[in-house]
């Protein structure tokens, strides 16, 4: 009998340890660890909170902190970092480059003008801003939007060839090239996704000689503006805002049957 029971433990012993050797092979290996998690960099940014238009005054609402990767921030960012107290400093700034939400402040992009005008702050040293009346006729249909560039003809009587002809006569002339259009009436507002404006007003950007040479041709004829293929508006190009072909700063004019020039000055 004890015989008998030791040969069936030593059966039960021996299915155990079976059994426990197939559980141990069919288990599968555990997975390995996880890599560890490399930490981003990042860096808060400056931005804008909501969409800015061209000539908006800066809220404290306006702009706020963002963070950002580092490495996507570039030098012209304006970071917590550098200068915690930018939110307070953009306050009362005027946005000279439309933006959206989310966008980076930059330095360009905004006139630290407080207390002046749009039109003003940013008109470059020695420029300044002239209006001249315009209608769907003169202005190229109304085609004509800020940021565009123009000429300036003038369409006036040839009193000198009608006392010689006896028959009414009328010239044009191109007196002012490659101007920059600074407003519409009072759009002043980027050309992506402003519809075409039918304005009575344009505003332009000029020199002082330019400015009178604008008022003059008022007194001479009709003003006319005629828009400029964006592939031909390089405003590094020599002759930007240059005057026409006879004599820089000059309008012809006629008295008492007699041609001269004059520049307005």
């Amino acid at each position: 009998m004890k015989a008998a029971r030791l040969v069936v433990l030593g059966v039960a012993v021996a299915a155990g340890g079976i059994a426990a050797f197939l559980a141990a092979s069919n288990k599968e290996a555990a997975p390995p660890p996880p890599p560890p998690q490399v930490q981003l960099e990042t860096v808060d940014v400056l931005v804008a909170k909501s969409d800015l238009t061209r000539g908006q005054v800066i809220q404290a609402s306006d702009i706020g902190w963002q963070t950002w990767p580092a490495a996507a921030a570039n030098s012209s960012f304006i970071k917590k970092s550098e200068d915690p107290d930018a939110p307070n400093k953009f306050v009362g700034a005027i946005v000279r480059v439309g933006m959206v939400s989310g966008d980076p402040i930059r330095g360009p992009y905004v006139v630290m003008a407080k207390g002046s005008g749009f039109m003003a702050a940013v008109l470059p040293p020695g420029m300044r801003a002239t209006a001249i009346d315009i209608s769907p006729e003169t202005s190229a249909g109304g085609f004509i939007l800020p940021d565009d560039r123009v000429d300036v003809v003038l369409t006036r009587r040839d009193k000198a060839a009608e006392k010689q002809t006896g028959v009414e006569k009328f010239t044009s002339d191109t007196i002012l090239r490659n101007l920059r259009v600074l407003a519409i009436d009072q759009t002043i507002e980027d050309k992506n996704g402003v519809k075409t404006v039918l304005g009575k007003t344009a505003t332009l950007e000029v020199t002082e000689p330019q400015a009178e040479i604008l008022n003059l041709s008022h007194q001479l004829g009709t003003i006319s503006l005629t828009l400029r293929s964006i592939r031909d508006t390089d405003t590094s190009a020599e002759g930007v805002g240059d005057t026409s072909k006879n004599e820089r700063g000059a309008i012809s004019t006629v008295r008492f049957g007699v041609s001269t020039l004059g520049t307005g000055r």
